[in-house]
């Protein structure tokens, strides 16, 4: 009995892990399918509330994940791509996008999730195709999520023969309440929506429970799921919590008001099984899908108040990083390259203005630890690789225009200014990242190592701040002090180098540490060498 006991456990937590990472692999497979376009579908197709809707629901379907959407939205309205009533639109729309995964468990083709393996995995492994490797993750994903919920089944089955398990079920279906405590409970344990509403689909098909018990399950797994966002939120831009809040407060009064005509319901999907004889899981499928698109339906044309209600609780100015070009006019290269040439110089200055700003949101990420400085950091180098790229396409554009020997040279400066903006850009990045890899590995720098590396830091942003002003002013004294202070910041690194050995000799800094630290010093150095290109190009020098 003990060794069936450790079987069908095993069986259950195992299948359930399976069951997580088809969903995972299967989801991150249809984003490589769909590519880059992800953001750009959110971007174009929210200019009102529906068409936010529709486009919640595509992503959330290619994403495999609600919480996935949410964030790339948040993303957009701290971006200033998108309004945060916009952003609703969006959210309510990954609601209904969840239930897919419902649906295809609904299909019930477990004992064709051997086959479906076998092609992922010849996708996977013996073709050279990146595109087929794509669509072959897609295949083991989806071959891995229904081998995952069989396991978790024959781990589930002797529920129904269990008396307490019984009982429970049966105060589920005369205290609605209680299968909605149930079902958040257990979705913010395993921090899925999908699999709880997989096990609950399980449970049911077993005949574990009855509809009128698993409906109130399956309210609470929405309840549950706001959960996820609400922990990422936590510590997070004000947009992410405002977004974390519409999620919960949607999905609450879905819940309350499904639970007002809970009988009524109940009765309603019992009939819509029986006239599409439908199987167990489809109906649990039919009920989410119902009761995501119902609430919808009616919360829509309420997107304005529950905004207003939310800027109410959580009142105060969003940090927007503006990522779209403000002075690339397309219409003005072929009235006058000189012109055209003056916009794209004052779109390079926005940039490496945002590059400083990134430069100081990552210096207070590495000095506090706070996720928000990590989180705007990201957001200002995304928006320097956006305008990267439109600001290089647009002089391209220009360069197609005969350009007279200053404008030539000036379109040449501005070329080489973008690129060595965008570099700073990605060395930002870099140091984000060692202070988010020094936090996850609990790697600790010593005081005197923190000190030295923020006194480099905030060289290395002077410097840089001074390079735009010669820049912007074409100020050629300061752009040869700047030409001074990076020969300060490669002196200051050698002698952090050496002062880093020393402390390593002594005991006072640990390998990991030092390698931490060398990292964001060389990061500094690299940036210091681009704030000085710049200054050059002022200077008219090579």
């Amino acid at each position: 009995m003990e060794l069936e006991l450790r079987d069908l456990l095993f069986m259950f937590f195992g299948g359930l892990a399976i069951f997580l990472f088809g969903i995972k692999f299967m989801g991150d497979g249809l984003q490589k399918v769909a590519g880059e376009r992800l953001r750009d579908i959110l971007d174009k197709t929210t200019s009102n509330p529906v068409m936010g809707v529709f486009a919640g629901i595509f992503v959330t379907v290619l994403l495999q994940t609600s919480t996935g959407t949410t964030v790339l939205t948040i993303g957009l309205v701290n971006a200033g791509f998108m309004t945060f009533r916009q952003a609703i639109g969006v959210i309510m729309g990954a609601n209904i996008g969840t239930t897919i995964t419902a649906f295809i468990i609904g299909l019930n083709i477990s004992e064709y999730a051997l086959p479906i393996l076998a092609i992922g995995t010849f996708l996977i492994f013996f073709l050279k195709n990146k595109k087929a490797n794509n669509y072959g993750q897609v295949f083991f994903g989806f071959g891995a999520l229904f081998y995952g919920l069989d396991l978790m089944g024959d781990g589930l089955r002797p529920l129904r023969e269990w008396e307490l398990f019984m009982d429970l079920t049966v105060q589920m279906s005369d205290n609605p309440l209680l299968g909605v405590l149930i079902g958040v409970i257990f979705t913010v344990s395993v921090q899925s929506s999908s699999a709880a509403i997989g096990l609950l689909q399980q449970l049911y098909a077993q005949g574990a429970m009855d509809l009128s018990a698993a409906l109130p399950v399956l309210f609470g797994d929405n309840i549950g799921t706001t959960i996820t966002a609400v922990l990422a939120a936590l510590g997070a831009s004000l947009a992410a919590k405002r977004a974390a809040a519409s999620h919960v407060i949607f999905n609450l009064v879905g819940t309350i008001i499904v639970l007002i005509f809970v009988v009524p319901y109940t009765a309603f999907i019992a009939n819509i099984s029986e006239r599409l004889n439908l199987n167990p899981e489809m109906q649990i499928a039919f009920a989410h899908g119902i009761f995501n698109t119902a609430n919808v339906i009616i919360q829509l044309p309420f997107i304005a108040v529950i905004a207003a209600i939310i800027l109410k609780v959580l009142p105060g100015k969003e940090s927007v990083v503006e990522y779209k070009p403000q002075h690339l006019d397309p219409s003005i290269i072929q009235q006058s390259s000189s012109i055209a040439l003056g916009q794209a110089k004052k779109e390079t200055l926005r940039m490496a203005e945002l590059s400083e700003k990134g430069m100081v949101e990552a210096r207070e990420f590495i000095r506090t630890n706070q996720k928000r400085h990590s989180e705007l950091a990201f957001q200002f180098e995304d928006a320097i690789n956006n305008l990267d790229r439109k600001i290089t396409e647009y002089l391209v554009q220009i360069s197609a225009n005969s350009l007279s020997a200053h404008d030539s040279e000036e379109h040449s400066m501005l070329m080489d200014t973008v690129r060595d903006i965008e570099r700073v850009g990605d060395h930002m990045e870099n140091l984000v990242e060692l202070g988010e890899y020094q936090i996850a590995n609990k790697v600790k720098l010593s005081d005197l190592a923190m000190e030295d590396i923020s006194e480099m830091f905030d060289l290395t942003i002077e410097t840089l701040q001074q390079a735009i002003s010669a820049l912007e002013n074409g100020d050629i004294l300061a752009a040869r002090s700047v030409v001074l202070k990076e020969e300060q910041i490669d002196k200051m690194e050698r002698q952090l180098r050496k002062k880093h050995i020393i402390r390593l000799n002594e005991g006072k800094c640990s390998g990991s540490a030092g390698i931490v630290f060398v990292d964001m010093v060389s990061n500094l150095e690299r940036i210091g060498d681009h704030a000085v290109n710049i200054a050059e190009a002022v200077i008219g020098e090579e």
